[in-house]
């Protein structure tokens, strides 16, 4: 199927090419540039210039003048052929597109939800040079070291469910995680993902609203992969798979992410949030630990002891009365530890 062309992503396939590239990765050796052009009908020479986009695309083909054509096991790039390859999605089945660079996948992605591209559409971008977190604060992205990704979602919900789809997208990264590397990742509410007491990935929603429903949000991850160093102000607070021991395909954890997802907002449409809200739970390194929280010149101090069904924090102060908290700047412990992390 067609879909538009954005500047600056990686070409789009046609069936032509689909179909050469689904006959490499089925041999196991080299197969002729004849045999190719008999299967998919076209001149030795429309296979050669196809061989070519692909190889442009990312693809490693070695070529043989006497023997023919042969894929290469691939480099980890997130290719829209590779991530829709096998993808057991119902919702999230793009269009898929891939960058080389771009300053924010989730800026680009709000471009596109204002003209109208379809939910599933999927940004990701093999690096960024303008990443951002909560509170525009700045996401490191190297190239080829994390797994930098958009989603465009188009619920016809209230814009107060909003809190919902970040604690289901947290809850989906780390039923992904566990799906691919050994690892047990923690949430800290609302939306860092963490690991080994450092912070391993953070989710990043972002909504615009028409009359009382939203029009439509982006859903941004960030996940610290293959990064082996950080620099002094966030090393000790920010870690990567790879720091803790574990070498994974982004590739791998993106559909895992994706599929993952894609159950759990098949449940939330279905109004079973709290299904979610237990997987959430049992993930959770904030519930019944010390929290401080920011709220503009406002500071709450208490113990996190629940998630509402609406995924507000309930937080019992020294006082014992519980305070309500939709959003805020979060951190664990009591404030002098807060000043710290800030």
């Amino acid at each position: 199927m067609n879909q538009p062309k954005i500047n600056g992503s990686t070409p789009a396939f046609d069936q032509l090419q689909q179909g050469l590239l689904g006959a490499l990765r089925q041999s196991p050796d080299y197969i002729s540039g004849e045999d190719l052009a008999a299967r998919a009908g076209l001149s030795r020479a429309a296979v050669w210039k196809r061989i070519q986009r692909l190889k442009t695309s990312g693809y490693q083909i070695e070529g043989s003048p006497r023997r023919g054509y042969r894929l290469q096991p691939q480099s980890d790039l997130l290719l829209p052929g590779e991530i829709a390859l096998n993808l057991q999605t119902n919702y999230f089945k793009g269009p898929f597109y891939h960058f080389l660079s771009l300053a924010s996948t989730n800026d680009l992605g709000k471009e596109l939800a204002r003209q109208g591209f379809p939910e599933g559409t999927t940004l990701v971008a093999e690096g960024q040079t303008g990443g951002r977190g909560r509170l525009g604060r700045i996401w490191e992205s190297p190239a080829g070291e994390g797994l930098y990704v958009s989603l465009i979602l188009r619920p016809s919900l209230p814009p107060a469910e909003l809190p919902k789809i970040t604690l289901m997208a947290a809850v989906g990264v780390v039923r992904a995680l566990e799906r691919v590397v050994p690892v047990k990742a923690g949430i800290k509410w609302p939306n860092d993902i963490i690991l080994q007491g450092k912070k391993l990935g953070g989710i990043l929603t972002e909504m615009e609203t028409e009359s009382d429903q939203m029009s439509h949000l982006v859903l941004g991850l960030g996940l610290n992969i293959n990064t082996a160093s950080f620099p002094a102000p966030l090393a000790p607070f920010a870690t990567s798979l790879v720091l803790e021991g574990c070498s994974a395909s982004r590739l791998a954890i993106l559909k895992a992410w994706l599929e993952s997802l894609d159950s759990l907002y098949e449940g939330f449409l279905s109004r079973q949030f709290s299904d979610i809200l237990d997987s959430w739970r049992q993930a959770s390194v904030t519930l019944g630990k010390e929290v401080t929280i920011r709220l503009g010149n406002r500071i709450i101090s208490g113990r996190a002891v629940d998630l509402n069904q609406d995924g507000v924090l309930l937080v019992e102060t020294a006082s014992g009365r519980i305070e309500y908290v939709i959003s805020g700047e979060i951190a664990l412990g009591p404030p002098i530890l807060a000043t710290q992390e800030a």
